[in-house]
């Protein structure tokens, strides 16, 4: 798959970036993607939710009254559930949302992700934008020329820049991440991927080690 690169004018350079079929053009497999998703939603989720039983409210352990001969029905002490300010019947306990996923199966969905994308037409390579000082105006005007500004997108880069990074983070509808941080929900979350040239890049240096 062969994509032009962009300069931040939105206009062409020339230059173009092969990338590998074997990543951007596979046949997604959106079962992979549901479990990716589902494991990194529920990593998000504190599971710190408790409430208290009967054994654990305040109030006495007396007795109500005798067991027979009140024409009542049987009571316990008032720490009862039935009784306001009693304990929860099975009501939750802290636990974890973890669930266990192959790598395989992670890389695979990642890369069927990938190929949502590329199969939308909605990969753009920009070259390496490099901004003297930080400035969101700027970093809008760059998503602007490349006819995106109003989309909710995702922003890679091959390494951290401080400039980019502050200038695009009051951008409620930019994520902007690291190549090594890219995860499956992201990607599926996000509208457009916005590939800088080097990020782009390296999935051809990849592909390139593989088959060597």
């Amino acid at each position: 798959m062969q994509l032009n690169v962009l300069n931040i004018q939105g206009q062409e350079t020339g230059r173009t970036v092969e990338l590998p079929e074997d990543i951007f053009g596979l046949e997604p497999n959106d079962h992979a993607i549901y479990l990716a998703v589902k494991q990194y939603l529920g990593a998000q989720r504190q599971g710190t939710h408790k409430v208290k039983t009967r054994a654990e409210v305040k109030g006495s352990s007396r007795k109500l009254h005798k067991q027979k001969g009140t024409g009542g029905s049987r009571k316990g002490n008032i720490r009862n559930p039935l009784y306001k300010g009693g304990g929860t019947v099975f009501g939750p306990k802290p636990h974890k949302y973890d669930i266990k996923l192959n790598r395989k199966v992670k890389d695979l969905a990642k890369m069927s992700a990938l190929s949502h994308k590329a199969k939308e037409n909605a990969i753009i390579i920009v070259e390496d934008v490099t901004l003297d000082v930080p400035k969101t105006k700027t970093f809008m005007n760059i998503l602007n020329s490349l006819k995106v500004g109003d989309k909710k997108l995702m922003f890679v880069m091959p390494e951290y820049n401080d400039n980019v990074y502050i200038s695009s983070r009051n951008v409620g509808s930019v994520l902007t991440t690291l190549m090594s941080d890219v995860n499956t929900y992201d990607l599926i979350n996000s509208e457009v991927l916005v590939l800088t040239e080097s990020a782009a890049k390296i999935f051809a240096n990849e592909e390139a080690e593989e088959t060597a």
